[in-house]
C-alpha cells in the first residue's frame, strides 16, 4: 500500500517543528498555519481614486454575541487600518505591536508613520517565528491599508513573513476565488463607493444564501479628509 508523501513526512517528524525543512524544501508547520488562515474570516481591500477601504465579514453566528464587540478591522493610527485572517489571539498581539510602532514614530519624528514600515515590522516578527525553535508560526495574514502623503496603499503580509503591495486583495476564506473576480472587476478609477459595491457583490456571489449584510463592517479613509470612517450592516449600502 502506497503511503502519501505528507503522511511519510509526519511519520519522520518533519512537521514537529517550524524550523525543520522537509526533503522537498517545505516548512510543514508554516504550511499548516497557512491552511488555518484560509479558514479565517474574509476581508477585501481596495485602493480607489479618492482613498482606500477594507470591508470584512464578521462571521457572527451566535445570537448571544454583541456584534459591536467583535470588530475585524482595527485602527493602527489615524491614517492606518488593518484586518486579519486566522487565529484572532495571534492577530491581537501583532495589531498591538503595530499600534505601538506607529505611536513611537509619531512621538519620535512628529509625523505619521509610512504604511510600509508597519507591515515590514509585522512581517519581520512573523519571519522570526519560522526560523527559531521553541515557538510556532503566527497563524495570521494581515491586510494593512492607509494613506501616506495623500497616496493610498494596501499591503498584505502572509504567514511566512513575506509582504507585497496591492491595488486590491482579499484574505481569509475563499480568498483565491475572490481574487480571481477582483482581477476581472477591479479598475484603477473606482471610487470608494463603487469599490464597496463591487466588494459586496463579490461577497454575495461567494456566500450565496449565507450572505447577510448585517454581518459586515466597513472602514475607509478618504485621502482628502484623512479620517477613518466606519459603517456596519445596512449602513454600508447607504455609503
Amino acid at each position: 500500500m502506497d503511503i502519501s508523501t505528507e503522511i511519510q513526512h509526519q511519520a519522520m517528524g518533519y512537521d514537529r517543528t517550524a524550523t525543520m525543512f522537509s526533503p522537498e524544501g517545505h516548512l510543514l508547520q508554516v504550511e499548516y498555519a497557512e491552511k488555518t488562515v484560509r479558514l479565517g474570516t474574509t476581508s477585501i481591500g481596495m485602493i480607489c481614486v479618492d482613498g482606500v477601504f477594507i470591508i470584512a465579514d464578521k462571521r457572527i453566528r451566535d445570537k448571544l454575541i454583541i456584534k459591536e464587540s467583535s470588530s475585524r478591522i482595527s485602527e493602527i493610527d489615524s491614517h492606518l487600518i488593518a484586518s486579519v485572517a486566522g487565529i484572532v489571539a495571534d492577530a491581537r498581539v501583532l495589531i498591538e505591536r503595530a499600534q505601538i510602532v506607529a505611536q513611537q514614530n509619531k512621538i519620535t519624528y512628529d509625523s505619521p508613520i509610512e504604511p510600509e514600515l508597519i507591515i515590514k515590522e509585522i512581517s519581520n516578527i512573523k519571519q522570526q517565528f519560522t526560523q527559531y525553535g521553541g515557538a510556532r508560526p503566527f497563524g495570521v495574514s494581515m491586510m494593512l491599508a492607509g494613506i501616506n502623503n495623500r497616496k493610498p496603499s494596501i499591503y498584505v503580509s502572509d504567514v511566512t513573513g513575506n509582504y507585497q503591495s496591492y491595488y486590491a486583495n482579499a484574505i481569509g476564506e475563499d480568498d483565491e476565488r475572490i481574487k480571481e473576480i477582483l482581477r476581472e472587476k477591479y479598475k484603477k478609477d473606482l471610487t470608494i463607493k463603487q469599490g464597496v459595491k463591487i466588494a459586496l457583490e463579490i461577497f454575495e456571489k461567494i456566500k450565496e444564501k449565507d450572505f447577510n449584510i448585517e454581518n459586515f463592517e466597513l472602514a475607509y479613509i478618504n485621502k482628502n479628509e484623512m479620517k477613518i470612517k466606519r459603517l456596519e450592516g445596512k449602513e454600508i449600502k447607504g455609503l
